[in-house]
């Protein structure tokens, strides 16, 4: 089928997954009356369902596979990956049926939820109408298009791998390291599915890069798009004109500079740009300040998954009891030697302690504790005497958070609580 003439009245669909995304599928059918889909999720158990199912995968048109679902894991990946040319995802479902709508798409390994909400920001204090969804906050499928808004797009790893026809006005990748390779199955693999994002563009869109390799890939790959590399140099010429102590963090100069290159591209004044950054509030969970108390102060930085993102956290604050652990990434490494001089002791949670203990040795102070609560606890020990030089108190797990948590927001919101009570009770 051509994607172009595609008539939802004419077209039947799968729907394989039924988390957030593959509902919000579902009930953007129900909202606009199509009538030819199935659905179904692997925690179902009935056979009979199963088989029925399984049938309806050789005779649809697409699948809309919700992001995270693994062909190599899946309960029918036989059919899947025979039917492999038909998969689609629910970015993919919004441009075939969009067109006309203008769309602004951020990935990368880190800094993709702060960059979009930034850029958000910014554009909505310029009056811009814009509108956010996909990885953070609303997926795709959910905004309201009525208005037609300029969409930026957070799209990760996963919601790409499988993506056809995903084609922005505008498409940034901020940075890659290793990542999700477990689910990708390579480095090659992971990139590709970020690279995704320049496939469908045509001469009249632009594409964002700040890395070398990467635009040798780019060029190598004869992508139609305008390519802008983004040069940090220019954002930091305006840097410390902006009055926002979160953003002034060395943290954010890479989130910036593409918010900046965004800016420029999208027309918005630099002095517009620079004051209406003066109210912008950072994320929570990303190197989350949320609390001080005489020499102290306490950073919730849970969503650092992988040591590259604790890496900016442990290079821009000094005197650090670092609490990490958790569900270790494949192939990631913690190498201090940059930061250890800024680290006095570091506490170990989670039940991969030994795969943590085994690159901390010998590089930093550390005690073993397995779970928050007990290093909380032991920090509060720790730190009770320290008056005379200002500490920092950081959770940057540098790891997943699945096998203690539902997800890093419920491992931060944890920490905070138990922080909040141990300064109620005067242990910290």
């Amino acid at each position: 089928m051509n994607p172009l003439t595609l008539n939802p009245s004419l077209t039947n669909f799968c729907v394989y997954g039924l988390g957030t995304t593959g509902m919000s599928v579902v009930n953007y059918f129900k909202r606009r009356n199509f009538s030819d889909y199935q659905i179904w999720d692997d925690n179902i158990k009935k056979d009979k369902e199963e088989k029925i199912y399984s049938k309806y995968l050789d005779l649809t048109d697409y699948i809309i596979l919700s992001p995270g679902i693994s062909l190599k894991k899946a309960k029918l990946k036989k059919k899947l990956i025979k039917n492999k040319h038909k998969i689609i995802t629910d970015l993919d479902l919004f441009y075939l049926l969009n067109p006309k709508i203008k769309t602004i798409v951020i990935t990368g390994t880190n800094g993709k939820s702060t960059t979009s909400k930034i850029l958000q920001h910014v554009l909505k204090k310029n009056k811009i109408n814009v509108q956010l969804g996909g990885n953070i906050g609303k997926p795709v499928l959910d905004l309201d298009l009525k208005t037609k808004p300029l969409v930026i797009i957070e799209a990760s790893s996963f919601q790409l791998a499988y993506s056809q026809f995903i084609k922005p006005n505008y498409a940034a990748i901020l940075n890659i390291t290793n990542d999700h390779l477990d689910w990708h199955g390579s480095v090659k693999e992971y990139i590709n599915s970020k690279f995704k994002i320049f496939s469908n563009q045509q001469t009249n869109n632009f594409a964002f890069l700040n890395n070398k390799a990467l635009v040798r890939k780019f060029k190598k790959n004869k992508y139609k798009s305008k390519l802008k590399f983004v040069n940090s140099k220019k954002f930091k010429s305006i840097k410390n004109k902006i009055k926002n102590g979160y953003l002034s963090l060395e943290v954010n100069n890479e989130n910036m500079s593409y918010v900046y290159a965004l800016s420029k591209i999208l027309k918005v004044k630099e002095k517009s740009f620079i004051k209406s950054l003066e109210s912008f509030k950072g994320l929570p969970h990303r190197h989350e300040i949320f609390y001080k108390k005489n020499n102290k102060i306490f950073i919730n930085d849970s969503k650092a998954t992988s040591f590259q993102s604790s890496k900016f956290a442990l290079k821009n604050n000094k005197n650090i009891f670092w609490i990490v652990g958790g569900l270790p990434k494949v192939r990631d490494r913690l190498e201090l030697t940059q930061v250890k001089k800024n680290i006095i002791k570091t506490y170990i949670i989670g039940r991969h302690m030994k795969n943590f203990r085994k690159y901390l040795k010998n590089q930093v102070n550390f005690e073993l504790c397995k779970t928050l609560k007990k290093a909380v606890a032991t920090i509060s020990n720790d730190t009770k005497n320290i008056k005379d030089k200002y500490i920092t108190i950081l959770l940057s797990p540098a790891s997943a958070s699945y096998d203690q948590f539902k997800n890093f927001e419920e491992r931060g919101d944890t920490f905070k609580k138990l922080i909040k009570n141990s300064i109620k009770s005067n242990l910290l």
